[in-house]
């Protein structure tokens, strides 16, 4: 999913340094931050007198229904402070953290919380566990940043300050994507990209799991997937270029997949920090890797090798019945997997070259009264989206899946700018905004781009994240209930490790975190970037390779 601008900017980049290996310039010493320093901004925040401190002695009092989640808290605040908190049902005297749900307070919607910080107790109440789970990430940004460490630490003071915070999220679909094909990120890095989700009140990853270069996710019933198309024998070196000649290799193997038991482990990580996975399979285009594994799902019939350049391949699936029950088959495994109620199915940059000089399929289009290649693949995304609502679940894909026509329960991802998301809730579909100019932490932070990992092209700096506004002011009132929200994305094309990751992602993610959650009216750039202060010590604390933000 590239847009056409980031694309042409990188044949004109080859004098840019390889990888993301440079380090970012030391970090300046933490500056005074504000005593509420939590990001997102929460919608009401009315501070007290005084402070809540934390000491061995501290109950985690719950109930029925936050058992859990009481333990889940201990289990946060355990390794830096080395307090093995007591967590009891029912009433809690001294000093004591309640966790309580709480049916009054329906008004803030099953993600929002009401929290009381007093000098003798903590006290969150909301409606359902997920506003419970998300006043205790506000309970650990109040807390020093330390607290996120590892290890005791010592000579800390545990405490916060008296506060009381209502707080909500401002839209459902709060995301952020990774490509795990370009480049594969063991699955302990997925585990921590999750948390940092979670500790901004995120709630959906979606997990980037096939396409040319690489299959990740193990399919049972078609092994090859991974034994051939999880693997390629090299990866272009440097950035893109259309002359095959002058390209240069790095001659070295890359690959690796997930295993199902990997899947369902990250996907109850996930489950238990209220972050939904939504896995992508892609169709009919980005598809070398499956047809590098099972050439007869491709056009040519030939053997091809797993993708080792970037772009958009030649290389389509096959419209015959015999390739639609295969991937049916594929995705009858991914909903086992995956029970999260979207399937990705991509669905974007489908060359039609192919399709266009196959004898075959052009047989196959006059046999289904199809008018053109266009139809052909709105043909080919129905019968997904079809298999998919007879089982219950919901397709999402790339915007292009709007041409020809989508059943109502689809929903549309919108990368290509904003105009495929306005065009779909139009049209009454759920929509993910997802445009490359707001969303894509691929792109370069700075303009002097020598000092800069290579990137895939254009600037996206850390304000013009934040300056974002998912709800299009062209978008009739009418139809903004199916805005669901946004999401950031993350291709690694040139991000070839976990580092890497981080260095891109972070901060904007954190800026995009506060875009999804808080009023359009609270937001502030400069308020945000003195909170930002502290969230970047919370990053040092978690090891996170972040970007210094350039200076304001």
């Amino acid at each position: 999913m590239r847009d056409v601008t980031a694309l042409v900017f990188l044949l004109s980049c080859a004098a840019a340094a390889d990888g993301a290996s440079q380090s970012p310039a030391p970090r300046p010493a933490a500056a005074a931050a504000p005593p509420i320093a939590v990001i997102p901004r929460p919608v009401k925040v009315t501070p007290r007198t005084g402070h809540f401190t934390l000491t061995a002695r501290t109950v985690i009092s719950t109930d029925a229904g936050t058992a859990a989640l009481g333990r889940q808290l201990a289990r946060y605040l355990e390794p830096a402070t080395g307090y093995a908190l007591a967590v009891r049902r029912g009433a809690a005297t001294g000093s004591r953290i309640v966790l309580r749900q709480d049916a009054t307070l329906k008004r803030l919607g099953s993600e929002g919380y009401l929290l009381e910080v007093r000098p003798g107790a903590v006290t969150v109440r909301a409606p359902a566990a997920a506003g419970l789970f998300y006043g205790i990430q506000t309970i650990r940004q109040l807390l020093p940043p330390e607290i996120l460490r590892e290890a005791p630490m010592r000579g800390v003071a545990w405490t916060m300050p008296a506060v009381t915070i209502e707080d909500e999220p401002r839209f459902r679909w709060r995301g952020a994507h990774l490509d795990v094909c370009r480049h594969f990120m063991p699955k302990e890095f997925v585990k921590k990209y999750i948390d940092l989700l979670a500790l901004q009140k995120m709630n959906s990853f979606h997990w980037h799991l096939t396409d040319d270069q690489g299959w990740r996710l193990e399919i049972r019933k078609y092994p090859r997937l991974t034994s051939i198309g999880g693997w390629r024998k090299e990866t272009l070196v440097g950035p893109y270029t259309s002359d095959s000649a002058a390209r240069v290799f790095d001659h070295e193997a890359h690959g690796g997949f997930y295993t199902q038991e990997d899947v369902r482990e990250i996907v109850a990580y996930a489950r238990e920090r209220f972050v939904n996975v939504v896995p992508e399979i892609e169709m009919p285009g980005h598809a070398q890797a499956a047809i590098a594994a099972y050439p007869w799902l491709g056009n040519a019939g030939d053997s091809l090798a797993v993708w080792t350049i970037w772009g958009v391949s030649d290389n389509i699936l096959n419209p015959s019945d015999s390739t639609v029950r295969f991937m049916q088959d594929v995705l009858t495994e991914v909903m086992e997997l995956f029970p999260g109620p979207y399937i990705h199915v991509g669905g974007d940059e489908a060359a039609k070259t192919q399709w266009k000089s196959t004898a075959r399929v052009q047989e196959r289009m006059r046999a289904l009264g199809l008018r053109n290649e266009e139809e052909l693949q709105s043909w080919f995304i129905r019968q997904m989206d079809s298999f998919l609502t007879a089982h219950g679940r919901r397709m999402i894909g790339w915007d292009e899946i709007l041409e020809g026509g989508l059943a109502p329960n689809a929903a549309v991802m919108s990368w290509r700018g904003t105009s495929g998301g306005i065009a779909a809730a139009r049209a009454g579909h759920d929509v993910v905004m997802a445009p490359g100019d707001y969303t894509y932490l691929d792109h370069y932070q700075s303009l002097d781009r020598a000092h800069e990992p290579l990137a895939i092209g254009g600037y996206l700096p850390l304000d013009t994240v934040y300056a974002y506004d998912p709800l299009p002011a062209e978008l009739e009132p009418r139809y903004a209930r199916h805005i669901l929200g946004a999401q950031g994305q993350v291709w690694t094309e040139y991000i070839k490790g976990p580092k890497n990751v981080e260095y891109m992602a972070y901060p904007r993610m954190s800026a995009l975190a506060e875009v999804l959650w808080t009023p359009l009216g609270r937001k502030d750039y400069a308020d945000f970037r003195s909170r930002l202060t502290k969230q970047l010590a919370r990053l040092d604390a978690l090891d996170v390779n972040y970007r210094r933000p350039d200076p304001r």
